[in-house]
């Protein structure tokens, strides 16, 4: 009986000791650390630790890809790129899973949850130090009764007041601390939306899933597809699910969506995924706060609604920005949607779809053109008109509105710029420093495979990686000019044939795009006129 309660005190002691450490650390990275190199730490991790789960786990087929090309997938998937290396069916069921996890994590609305909890514990230490520094009245008695504060923003218990030295917080034990109800209100407000974000990512694509696998199972020509494919229905469902709420592009078939053409009815269930993890997530984060407010009559609600940027999150938008987001995002796709069809409706591209496949193909693959990536059409036949118009779409930030409204004004010209502002190039700057790169790395094969390897395709790959999207031209050993013999045609990518520094290149391009928010300013100090 000794003997366990010696080991049950000492794994208390271990576990206070991480949970010390861990609350260190936290404090550390939400003070000390700028958020750019906290995030690129992060993915930095997921990618690695994905690709030890990839290397070290059995795949579907005896042949193993090479240690670049799993590292390459991982950090697609933890970036939610979804550039293919190698083909999706080598990975078997718990590698489609592991990539399922990666793509959760990496998606912008999980990280920008995880960036509110870091936004409140910052808030909430702001508040403690300041509280614990303001100096009480002498003539003023100390209560009987609290010794804590309502909803853990400040806490002075008699546990804590032993474990504090008196210089860090000058507060006596067991009185109740003074704090502004407008700290509260802001605390609350960071709880109620950090649930509200979490609600959202999981019921969302929870109703996928269950919708998804429902289809598959229901319609006889899609379930014939994954069971000649040996792909499970539950595993495919949350698979694509998740990956196109993440607007990653992923999909466990080698083809993509391609073998799902002609079922309209899975395009249908699987697109407003695109719009809700991407482009309109601020407009409908925006929906779900109101029902809320309307339903519960909450006083947080109607503070986010109102006061949204106190809480810096930058998914929050005013009522008029949501509503002219949502136009622009119509319009986009519509533009998209009628020079697709112009110019692809009587082509190859559409031989064997009815008129009502073409539509529901065309508005999918326009849809998925800026950020999702995922594919119901061979790129490489498409028209070089429409791969230029998905090269600009791809390079627009998820959030780009036609905003005509006074007071934007932008006053960069009025404050003084720091060192790094003034060095910092624009984004399209490096983007053609890395497509410069990559011609160079892939110089023999612009020479010997030109049908392949030319400069449109390298753009539309780079700013695809750079956008997060993943759409690719593939490649065609039919295109070659000198035939070769031992080529094979295969379902990856085209950076997929690349040398290996074109795709370490690549590799810098997804993050620096999973990344791109934190330099959307750059350049801002080169005058062009």
């Amino acid at each position: 009986m000794n003997n366990f309660a010696y080991f049950i005190q000492k794994q208390h002691r271990l576990c206070s000791f991480f949970t010390q450490r861990l609350r260190l650390l936290v404090h550390f990275l939400a003070f000390h650390v700028h958020p750019f190199f906290v995030q690129l730490c992060y993915f930095l991790v997921l990618s690695l630790l994905g690709y030890l789960g990839l290397k070290f786990s059995k795949p579907r087929t005896p042949v193993r890809p090479n240690d670049l090309d799993l590292f390459y997938t991982s950090v697609s998937a933890s970036t939610v790129s979804s550039m293919v290396a190698v083909e999706m069916e080598v990975f078997s069921n718990s590698q489609l899973l592991l990539l399922t996890f990666l793509m959760f994590v990496g998606g912008e609305v999980f990280t920008s949850m995880l960036d509110l909890l870091f936004a409140r514990y910052k808030f909430t230490q702001i508040v403690k130090n300041k509280i614990s520094t303001t100096p009480f009245p002498p003539s003023e008695k100390p209560p009987i009764h609290a010794n804590h504060v309502e909803l853990s923003l400040i806490s002075v218990s008699h546990s804590e007041s032993e474990n504090h030295k008196p210089s860090d917080i000058n507060v006596p034990k067991g009185r109740m601390v003074p704090f502004k109800d407008s700290d509260r209100l802001k605390n609350n407000c960071y709880i109620y939306l950090i649930f509200v974000v979490l609600g959202y990512l999981v019921v969302v694509q929870v109703v996928g899933f269950i919708l998804v696998s429902l289809y598959i199972t229901f319609v006889p020509s899609a379930t014939q597809v994954l069971k000649s494919k040996d792909i499970k229905i539950a595993t495919f469902s949350l698979f694509t699910v998740v990956s196109t709420f993440a607007s990653c592009g992923f999909v466990p078939t080698n083809e993509n969506m391609m073998v799902f053409k002609k079922n309209s009815g899975l395009l249908l269930l699987i697109l407003p995924y695109v719009l809700l993890g991407n482009t309109l997530y601020p407009s409908c984060l925006r929906l779900v706060i109101m029902a809320l407010r309307k339903v519960s009559r909450r006083e947080e609600f109607s503070h986010l609604l109102k006061n949204f940027k106190d809480v810096g999150y930058d998914h929050m938008l005013s009522a008029l920005h949501c509503c002219l987001l949502v136009a622009t995002v119509l319009c986009f796709n519509l533009i998209q949607f009628v020079m697709f069809c112009s110019l692809e409706w009587n082509t190859k591209t559409m031989e064997g779809l009815n008129v009502y496949e073409r539509v529901v193909g065309s508005l999918f693959q326009v849809t998925n053109a800026r950020h999702s990536g995922e594919s119901v059409f061979d790129l490489s036949s498409l028209s070089s008109a429409i791969l230029v118009l998905f090269i600009v779409m791809m390079y627009l930030p998820p959030y780009t509105t036609f905003l005509p409204v006074r007071g934007h004004e932008n006053d960069v010209k009025t404050k003084e710029r720091s060192t790094v502002e003034c060095v910092l190039f624009s984004q399209l700057s490096y983007l053609v420093m890395f497509i410069i790169l990559i011609c160079i790395t892939e110089n023999k094969s612009l020479k010997e495979d030109p049908l392949n390897f030319n400069v449109l395709n390298i753009t539309l790959e780079v700013i695809s990686a750079y956008g997060n999207v993943g759409l690719s031209t593939g490649y065609s050993c039919g295109r070659q000019l000198r035939i070769d013999g031992t080529c094979k045609d295969s379902w990856v990518g085209f950076s997929g044939r690349w040398s290996n520094k074109g795709k370490f290149i690549l590799i810098l391009v997804m993050f620096f795009g999973r990344l791109k928010k934190f330099n959307m300013k750059g350049g801002k100090a080169w005058d062009l006129s």
